[in-house]
């Protein structure tokens, strides 16, 4: 099935609302043609901020019929701040509230928005897994905002990783994925050293589906662990335990994101996926239909996540699972990563669809002209002749890989109060030196210089990390027994305490004289959600830290493995533990708030999406989950006064 079959939209995804501040707007769509009449503007009430052709943005061309598209709208005297705007995409003389409808809230002619100069209502979270069987917070968070004004809504949407699950892709949706390559004829990709030659080879391979660990990389038996010698067998150098349909190409990267975001690939797809793949085994058919199941759910959905997009403004940074599972978790795992072509050719895919679906929009000065050129000769071009101009695109297309994976300001800020400081805890790693299959540190000491320079002249700051500074004790002493036995990954063995350097130059920092007297840390990663209140020891003037963690949007742990860690946690590491003397954080008091539910429980299981309301001095003044069910959970503040936390002797000393 392809383009010429059926009638394309001019919209495939978005219009997302991205970065805005006082001085620019930014729009991020994935459109299939350029119009000749149109163009994109900032109104408020109904006079005009700013304006600029449509065709005056910035477009990357994925396909024959697809455009990335960002508008960067500056406003030289700078938007008002704190006042409800509005933007519209005007296509001769017809606006959004004609060509799409179903992203307007009632009684909306065009998209309404606000630009923060505080960011004192924050809604955040992570980890949405599409076929996950839960229900996605995300359309409740958009009902919310449906039945309030927009003085009432969050200031922003912080999405702190898992974005999308590379390694982790349904059957029925990788079908649909290759559905929609081609009807967006979607970039071809030539690839070296591999099991396939291009992209299109994976439509016909008897391994593309439920196969695909048999097409990723593998690394020689002598790289394993002494067991794994013996058997003299290839190690898989990708270790998530769900590869079978693992993402591949940088088109397949791409079709993901619109699928996730948006549901008309649904619809440009049904025709072609109205039948299973041909080959299913029988167990794999009957998982097939429940994955079904499962993803009708979430297109349902989809078109509310849409319009939430379409007004709230927009963060994000990644995680693991936006490229593949244990990314970067040790120096032996890079080593056979990105020593391989075709492993480091994934990666690179998966990179490149990273920055054109999320970091591009989150500060797109951070990219600059040289960046961009390299990506411009990268983009998608026809090809109608000979060999050699599928060797230049595909010189072209590995410059762009190399240039991602080299790239060092993923990492970025939001000028708002309390400052806020978004974290790239992936690429710039704290390598071990005494073992390679030891975890790296989250960030390497050049990053935390970094981190520390952006802290600096704010009395309060917004850390956005993707994994938790403070974590639940006893699952990080379960890390640390794999990490001892030599088997990080079986149990995802990333945290910030897990290595000596990291651990203790991110407790220097927070302990500094320099930096804010409020910090507010906003994590996801871990699939269930909790609250800390921390304090610095043996300090007069302590700085004040809250671990507030939601996870996962569409997510949850395995409720009785996590009801076992939580009691073990509280046997082992109360209070009153000699234990927690033997910890890195044993010179900081934390605190763990009970959330308003009945029993025990201070880790909530749920989807859920974390909202966070603030004082004018950046602490907290509500901490709440708002449940995929509509339901709400409180973590209430111990301490009498918001300015002050509990006394030391209720505190936990982790």
């Amino acid at each position: 099935m392809d383009s010429n079959e059926i009638p394309l939209p001019l919209f495939i995804a978005g219009p997302m609302l991205r970065r805005t501040t006082r001085h620019e707007v930014t729009l991020w769509s994935v459109m299939t043609h350029k119009p000749a009449n149109a163009t994109v503007s900032v109104y408020q009430d109904h006079r005009v901020l700013a304006s600029m052709p449509l065709s005056a943005g910035h477009w990357y061309r994925i396909g024959e019929h697809a455009w990335i598209v960002l508008h960067h709208l500056r406003a030289v005297q700078g938007y008002p701040m704190d006042t409800p705007l509005t933007y519209d995409i005007q296509i001769d003389h017809r606006g959004l509230a004609e060509t799409m409808p179903d992203i307007l809230y009632a009684n909306e002619h065009a998209p309404h928005f606000t630009i923060p100069s505080n960011a004192h209502y924050i809604a955040h979270g992570s980890c949405r897994h599409p076929h996950h069987r839960c229900d996605d917070a995300l359309v409740t968070l958009d009902q919310q905002l449906a039945d309030t004004t927009v003085d009432q809504w969050p200031n922003m949407l912080i999405m702190s990783g898992d974005q999308i699950y590379a390694d982790d892709v349904a059957t029925p949706m990788l079908q649909r994925i290759r559905a929609l390559i081609h009807i967006l004829g979607l970039k071809n990709e030539h690839f070296e050293a591999a099991p396939i030659t291009n992209c299109r080879a994976l439509d016909t391979h008897p391994d593309s589906y439920m196969g695909r660990d048999q097409l990723l990389p593998k690394q020689s038996a002598e790289k394993g662990r002494w067991w794994e010698r013996l058997s003299g067998q290839p190690l898989p150098i990708f270790t998530s335990k769900t590869v079978s349909n693992h993402l591949i190409s940088f088109a397949e990267h791409i079709a993901m994101y619109l699928m996730v975001w948006s549901p008309t690939p649904w619809t440009l797809t049904d025709t072609a996926t109205s039948r299973p793949p041909a080959g299913l085994t029988q167990d794999q058919h009957t998982v097939y239909q429940q994955q079904t199941h499962t993803l009708a759910e979430f297109r349902a959905g989809l078109v509310q996540v849409q319009r939430l997009f379409a007004h709230l403004p927009t963060y994000m940074i990644f995680d693991d699972h936006d490229i593949t599972d244990d990314w970067n978790i040790t120096v032996g795992w890079e080593q056979a990563a990105y020593f391989n072509p075709f492993a480091r050719r994934i990666i690179g895919n998966g990179l490149m669809a990273y920055w054109l679906c999320q970091g591009w929009g989150n500060a797109p000065d951070n990219f600059d002209k040289a960046f961009l050129t390299v990506a411009k000769q990268s983009a998608y071009k026809p090809i109608h002749v000979d060999d050699g101009q599928i060797d230049a695109q595909t010189t072209a297309h590995q410059a762009m890989v190399e240039l991602c994976l080299r790239f060092e300001h993923w990492h970025y800020t939001v000028p708002t109060t309390p400052h806020v400081v978004v974290l790239d805890t992936r690429t710039r790693r704290w390598r071990s030196e005494s073992r390679m299959n030891k975890p790296s540190g989250l960030m390497d000491w050049e990053a935390l210089m970094d981190f520390q320079h952006d802290l600096l002249r704010h009395d309060s700051a917004i850390i956005v990390s993707a994994a938790p500074m403070f974590g639940v004790k006893f699952i990080e002493v379960l890390q640390r027994i794999a990490i001892w036995l030599g088997i990080p990954t079986v149990v995802d063995a990333e945290n910030w305490m897990a290595h000596p350097g990291s651990a203790n130059t991110l407790l220097s920092i927070f302990r500094h004289q320099r930096t804010p007297t409020n910090y507010v840390i906003l994590s996801g990663d871990v699939h269930y959600s909790f609250a800390y209140d921390i304090r610095t020891r043996f300090r007069a003037n302590s700085p004040h830290l809250w671990q507030i963690t939601a996870s996962g949007f569409k997510n949850r742990f395995p409720e009785p493995l996590l009801a076992v860690c939580e009691w073990c946690d509280r046997l082992l590491f109360h209070p009153y533990s000699p234990l927690n003397w033997l910890t890195k954080r044993k010179r900081m008091h934390i605190a763990r708030r009970d959330p308003d539910t009945p029993g025990p429980k201070r880790l909530v299981n749920a989807s859920a999406v974390g909202l966070v309301r603030l004082h004018d001095d950046g602490s907290p003044n509500a901490v709440t989950l708002l449940k995929a069910n509509g339901d709400r959970v409180c973590f209430p503040d111990k301490s009498s006064s918001h300015s002050t936390v509990s006394h030391p002797s209720s505190f936990d000393s982790l």
